[in-house]
């Protein structure tokens, strides 16, 4: 037979259960785990307590409460393009490419209420005014400049937010239509200029290299006469050497020989008879060969 008070003590026992189970589930809860690349930011009752990084961590139930997870990793931000107006009042279209880092999760939690907004007004701005100081051409020649001058400005202004710029690019600029054609027009005509240059430039090498070749052609043709009047030159002296020489040999010849008076008369004559072979009609006769009458006769017959 029960008693009347064991209905009591098993719903005492299941009450019992039900709060150990909810204890239970309450601490598990409040074990939490931060992951890599992770800031967890802790509020108890309302205020800051503390940052979490990675790893295991436990708060207190009911008071303490995880206000926000950062993402630390390196974020990129593609805002849409801003209309900029440049020093010479033409109105473009300018999109840029931001990547930043959260390197205080205290100050980007607190700091701003929406940061990657803020962010993105800010660039607008910045942009704006450095659009403002450059014309139309410097604008579309001068990227690494603005880009340079915008990581600066924006680095400076989101220090107190906790983030830190690391590079801003221009992702594209967009001109109005008439500047594009404009555009289109003065590259074509620049390529045409460049184009004739270069044409110009060819046919006044081929022309170079041809007169170079004309001169190279008269230049060795006059050396190669000049060589040939050169060994012309040196052929006729050698002739004429050779033939002096011959004659200082029959010379020697002779007068090593000793001819007698007859035989030098009879030289003389065959001397006088080659003389006289020409259009001369009068010859001179040594006195000492006069008395020969058959050397008269001779010279008589040629003279004829």
């Amino acid at each position: 037979m029960l008693s009347p008070n064991s209905g009591i003590f098993s719903t005492g026992g299941s009450v019992l259960v039900v709060l150990i189970i909810i204890i239970l589930a309450i601490i598990i809860s409040c074990i939490k785990i931060v992951p890599q690349a992770n800031a967890f930011v802790i509020e108890r009752l309302g205020g800051y307590k503390s940052t979490w990084s990675v790893g295991l961590h436990f708060k207190v139930p009911f008071i303490d409460k995880i206000a926000r997870r950062v993402n630390m990793k390196e974020q990129v931000a593609d805002f849409e393009p801003q209309p900029v107006i440049t020093k010479d009042n033409v109105t473009m279209r300018i999109d840029t490419v931001l990547f930043f880092q959260v390197t205080d999760p205290k100050l980007y939690a607190y700091g701003v209420e929406n940061p990657i907004r803020a962010i993105e007004n800010l660039s607008a701005t910045t942009l704006r005014n450095i659009i403002g100081d450059l014309e139309l051409d410097e604008t579309l020649t001068s990227r690494e400049v603005i880009n340079t001058k915008m990581r600066v400005a924006l680095d400076v202004a989101t220090d107190p937010w906790g983030i830190k710029v690391n590079r801003v690019e221009l992702k594209n600029i967009i001109p109005p239509a008439a500047i594009q054609d404009a555009m289109e027009k003065q590259m074509k005509a620049e390529r045409e200029r460049r184009e004739s240059i270069l044409r110009a430039e060819g046919e006044k090498t081929s022309t170079i290299l041809v007169a170079e070749g004309n001169k190279q052609s008269v230049i060795l043709e006059a050396e190669a006469q000049k060589e040939a009047t050169i060994r012309a030159a040196q052929g006729e002296a050698e002739s004429i050497r050779m033939v002096q020489m011959a004659l200082a040999d029959g010379i020697r010849y002779i007068k090593e020989s000793a001819p007698d008076t007859a035989v030098i008369q009879l030289k003389s004559l065959e001397a006088f008879a080659k003389a006289a072979d020409g259009q001369a009609t009068k010859i001179i006769i040594p006195s000492d060969i006069q008395g020969i009458a058959g050397m008269v006769r001779a010279i008589t017959e040629v003279a004829k």
